[in-house]
């Protein structure tokens, strides 16, 4: 089985939801994640919170205190954190209220990413490599692999310049799940790659409403022989089972392997409508393909309708935990491997 060996293989969980219109991080969230053997988070950030004025160039270093604490919190109890710009200057995959201008068009757009990620690689340049990564934008997509190229490479040397030494990970092209091959080479730079374990749809994300008007197919999901609408169309991409979905990591682990690229899977898990069951049975072999392949891997959430505390799933027997309804059975699985 090919294997990526140039990230630890992290596991932990995408902290949405903690963080909300300025609000702060959790220190239990920390605290907890590492009581149940877990190592890292991914902080889903807008670059909106650190503005003044809605003025995009406008950044106010007195607004990321709440950044600052949780990095904190992740030092203090032994968790990775990985600083994710979710809305990025000029592109926000959700395409819910449009930026003023588009990242991979606009100069003016690229000037500010720059600008951004510039300001944060020079206040968090004391910070352990082992403790802090930058993800620097969240599931790139309607853009072609030229002018994505153009500008991650420019960010990608604007953060060296400044510290030569912060692990960087590139989402993949099309919301994740494609490796951006023309970027390979960023790799003697301490760059590594992030995709996505949301496949097929019609499990991960049955009976989802939100984002790119996507239809998930109607009737209750299964797994295996799940099926993945792909688009606004009655168009499906056949059924996928632990064979197909093991082959599409495997694609990335072979690159991994032939060039020491290092990848990580930024985002997976299974919306609250899926039966538990099935959302269990697709969980624990995406789990057990990860690991084989050496790749760590983020839940999509901690808290919430794809976490393990909260979920408001309708058929889980919850365990009371520190006043949470925890999902046991899901995090036994991911304690697994």
């Amino acid at each position: 089985m090919y294997r990526q060996t140039m990230l630890p293989r992290w596991r932990g969980f995408n902290l949405s939801g903690s963080h909300k219109d300025g609000g702060r991080f959790l220190e239990e969230d920390f605290q907890w994640i590492a009581e149940l053997g877990f190592d890292f988070v991914r902080l889903p950030l807008s670059y909106r919170d650190w503005i003044n004025d809605n003025d995009p160039f406008a950044i106010n270093p007195e607004k990321l205190d709440f950044v600052d604490e949780a990095i904190r919190f992740g030092e203090r109890h032994g968790i990775h954190v990985c600083v994710n710009f979710h809305r990025g200057p000029g592109f926000c995959v959700s395409g819910i209220e449009r930026e003023p201008f588009r990242l991979f068009e606009d100069k003016v757009a690229q000037t500010c990413f720059l600008e951004h990620w510039a300001f944060f690689a020079e206040r968090y340049k004391g910070q352990s490599p082992e403790l802090l990564s930058f993800n620097l934008l969240n599931e790139p997509r309607w853009v072609a692999p030229r002018e994505h190229a153009e500008v991650m490479r420019a960010t990608v040397a604007r953060i060296r310049a400044i510290d030569p030494q912060r692990p960087i990970l590139l989402d993949g092209l099309n919301t994740g799940n494609d490796l951006p091959t023309d970027l390979i080479d960023l790799r003697r730079q301490g760059v590594s790659f992030s995709t996505r374990g949301y496949v097929p749809l019609g499990v991960s994300h049955y009976d989802a409403t939100w984002g790119h008007h996507q239809q998930f197919e109607k009737g209750a999901p299964a797994w295996p022989n799940g099926r993945n609408r792909i688009s606004s169309t009655d168009h499906y991409d056949g059924l996928w089972d632990r064979n197909r979905l093991e082959g599409k990591f495997k694609a990335w682990a072979a690159i991994a392997e032939a060039t020491g690229t290092g990848i990580f899977c930024g985002e997976w898990g299974c919306y609250n409508k899926t039966p538990h069951d099935v959302a269990l049975r697709w969980m624990t072999d995406m789990v057990d393909i990860l690991a084989s392949m050496n790749i760590g891997h983020a839940l999509w959430n901690f808290r919430g309708p794809f976490g393990i505390l909260d979920s408001e799933r309708t058929d889980v027997d919850y365990e009371e935990w520190h006043g949470h309804k925890l999902d046991r059975k899901m995090l036994a699985l991911l304690q697994k491997q």
